[in-house]
């Protein structure tokens, strides 16, 4: 794992600046009025990928990367809180630090992170907890997302379970807190510092501190040298550019936590429309969701001929048990097929084949239901943050 340069990182930057001034792509000829008018970028690492935001960088996967399991890490979307954002990393004098409530204080480098604790793998995915805001009607504040906020990936790493019993968790510990390399600008902004339950962390084997992504590095914007990674739970958790891990005696509510990505304490984590919940409590495991990544939105496709149709259906850790398609509004569904199983916090990649018979516009429709029988419902629910989605999606497309 080499340092990533500083210099490089900030000459991508200037061609990318010098794209878009001389005419930047789109990322739509698409007809999704959420990403029409936003430009293609590439950062350092990166392919071409949907900008939301520079500072902090915040970009978007296009869809055409959903068809398959594990997202290319080139085109694994990029979510920064705080600006600005790490520009290199130097692995010789990076070191994790464990402190707070512990009996043996640490500050591991890459090589004994690597060396002192076995080996453990995950596939699991990584979801904006705001992924598909855009959608949400009556609109709310925050990053207009599209869908392409997620992405999946094999995550290697040490159990930080194994890192909290080498340095000895004291009695009278509640919560372990993660804070990154990037830092805010001023005091007045909030560090991007997050918290898990101690409780939480001991029983759970594939939280893990992640150093390498589908058998590489970490690219720097996915969180190099190392990473947070909590499988089933939103991605706000899995902090990047990991730099500390304190263990404290109480719960940990500063902004990050309280009063930022918080959703109603109700069954459904939604209230009416346009209301503000009475109580709230921190956003944490994700929602069923699906999608048909192939055909594109807008395709034309042949009248008469069989048109394979792909995407991929997730949860939050009980797995895909089954995908459901229609092209008739949802008056009747046909399963599709589930390609391999990954594990419980993968992608399931799904396929079906269907038939256009007359010309005209088509809906294709999607849905999955999970092992304990969750699904996606006909009505997205509604919250002030704009998290949770987990309606049917679908598709429009031409045929003829």
């Amino acid at each position: 794992m080499g340092q990533v340069s500083r210099r490089r990182f900030l000459t991508s930057l200037g061609v990318v600046g010098a794209s878009l001034a001389r005419g930047p792509r789109w990322a739509a000829g698409a007809p999704d009025p959420i990403l029409a008018g936003r430009p293609l970028v590439r950062y350092p690492e990166k392919t071409d990928l949907i900008l939301l935001t520079s500072r902090p960088a915040q970009l978007e996967t296009p869809m055409r990367y959903f068809d398959r399991a594990l997202t290319p890490n080139d085109a694994f979307f990029v979510r920064y809180h705080i600006y600005p954002t790490p520009a290199s990393v130097d692995l010789g004098t990076w070191r994790l630090r464990v402190g707070g409530l512990v009996d043996r204080p640490l500050e591991l480098s890459m090589d004994e992170l690597m060396a002192k604790f076995p080996r453990a793998a995950v596939t699991a995915v990584a979801q904006c907890s705001g992924n598909s805001r855009g959608r949400f009607s009556p609109r709310v504040l925050g990053g207009e997302w599209g869908d392409g906020a997620m992405g999946n990936a094999e995550w290697v790493g040490a159990r930080l379970r194994d890192i909290l019993k080498a340095a000895g968790v004291r009695q009278g510990a509640i919560q372990v807190t993660f804070d990154g390399l990037d830092q805010p600008p001023l005091p007045t902004v909030p560090d991007f510092v997050k918290s898990l339950d101690v409780v939480r962390i001991m029983e759970d084997p594939d939280i893990l501190v992640a150093y390498q992504m589908n058998g590489q590095a970490l690219p720097l914007l996915n969180g190099y040298p190392a990473r947070l990674v909590v499988p089933g739970w939103y991605a706000t958790y899995w902090v990047k550019n990991l730099s500390d891990i304190a263990v404290v005696d109480h719960v940990f509510e500063k902004f990050w936590m309280k009063p930022a990505y918080r959703i109603p304490d109700t069954p459904c984590g939604c209230v009416e429309p346009g209301t503000a919940p009475a109580r709230t409590v921190p956003i944490t495991r994700m929602t069923v969701r699906s999608f048909v990544a192939l055909p594109e939105d807008g395709a034309r496709v042949p009248v008469g001929q069989p048109v394979t149709l792909r995407g991929i259906a997730f949860d939050g850790g009980y797995g895909i048990r089954e995908v459901l398609v229609s092209d008739d509004r949802g008056a009747s569904w046909q399963r599709g097929g589930l390609g391999p199983d990954l594990g419980r916090y993968s992608f399931r990649e799904w396929s079906a084949v269907w038939v256009p018979r007359d010309a005209g516009p088509h809906r294709l429709m999607v849905r999955a239901v999970n092992g304990i029988g969750e699904s996606q419902g006909e009505v997205p629910l509604w919250n002030p943050a704009g998290y949770l989605r987990n309606v049917i999606e679908h598709v429009d497309v031409q045929a003829g």
